[in-house]
């Protein structure tokens, strides 16, 4: 035994439809000589949805966009320390097919799409399979095709009271532009349409970034500030049944005290129970962020998988 970190990783299963039919994409990897899921570790600063769509860019030359996360597998490595890795699905569409690029290289030999049941007999290890059968239950499920909804607490910013102007006005501190910065890679890894954040000074400049990086404009909207919260002018219900309506990856950055408000009506929407699991999708602190997924098909069948995440790496 080792008492050395724990070894972070993460990848997807890549699907599309051939046919009317889901195929999946398997890898032949040219060291270890076995067949996996496309996958590769946490690179320092990265969270952890970024690092599943860098390693599927290049293990595979696949461009994709994240959907509802699969779980996660234990295992130990030949050192002996202990490896967790994270799976989400990610469907493959006709221009990313179009424009990848893939050669054998010293990683990996070589790419396979193969059926589900093809793929739990060709997958070498036991865990892959798990995470594959997962998959196969949403699929059989109609629940495999998912948007999402990414809740965005804005980052640190000024303290209310050594602040002089208006409260919506506060900027972020330097900590907050750090958290904003380490964040956008990590949102941007669920391929969001659009970006919609409260008018507050502090929210604007924490998707800012991901905005730049995305070359997606954002659009302040008054209904999710705190202004409009405290004096009951809000219009939460009628901004996120739009969202789930449209069936689009979007961003929401708001605020503490609106924030679970907002997860409310998501899970009212989607007819999602309010467990516990539910109510700490909004306990956020600055800077983190939920991603809530709904499936396409059956948007008002709860939501099919949760997510939170903080600018912290993992």
């Amino acid at each position: 035994m080792t008492d050395a970190p724990v070894v972070l990783a993460a990848g997807a299963v890549c699907w599309r439809i051939v046919g009317g039919k889901v195929r999946i994409l398997l890898v032949h990897r040219t060291q270890h000589k076995d067949i996996s899921l496309p996958k590769g570790k946490v690179d320092p600063g990265e969270l952890l949805p970024q690092t599943a769509v860098r390693e599927i860019a290049e293990e595979t030359g696949l461009t994709i966009g994240l959907g509802a996360p699969l779980g996660e597998v234990h295992y130990t490595i030949p050192s002996g320390r202990s490896k967790t890795v994270y799976y989400w699905s990610a469907e493959v569409d006709g221009h990313a097919l179009e424009s990848a690029r893939f050669r054998p290289n010293d990683e990996i030999a070589a790419l396979e799409w193969v059926s589900i049941s093809k793929a739990r007999n060709r997958l070498t290890y036991p865990h892959d399979v798990d995470i594959v059968n997962t998959f196969a239950e949403r699929w059989k499920e109609g629940r495999a095709r998912t948007f999402a909804i990414i809740v965005v607490r804005h980052g640190k910013a000024v303290p209310a009271d050594a602040w002089d102007g208006p409260d919506a006005t506060r900027p972020l501190l330097l900590r907050g532009t750090a958290q904003a910065n380490a964040i956008a890679a990590g949102i941007a890894a669920y391929r969001p349409e659009k970006i919609l954040t409260s008018t507050a000074a502090r929210c604007v400049a924490t998707v800012t970034p991901l905005s730049t990086l995305m070359a997606l404009p954002l659009k302040e909207v008054s209904g999710i500030s705190q202004d409009a919260f405290e004096s009951d002018e809000a219009m939460v219900g009628e901004i996120v049944a739009k969202r789930i309506k449209a069936k689009k990856s979007v961003v929401l950055c708001s605020h503490g005290p609106v924030i679970p408000e907002i997860i409310r009506d998501l899970a009212d929407l989607t007819r999602t129970p309010h467990t516990t699991d539910v109510g700490s999708m909004a306990a956020l602190s600055t800077g983190e962020f939920s991603v809530l997924h709904v499936s396409m098909q059956r948007p008002r069948s709860g939501f099919v998988a949760m997510e939170t995440h903080s600018p912290e790496p993992e």
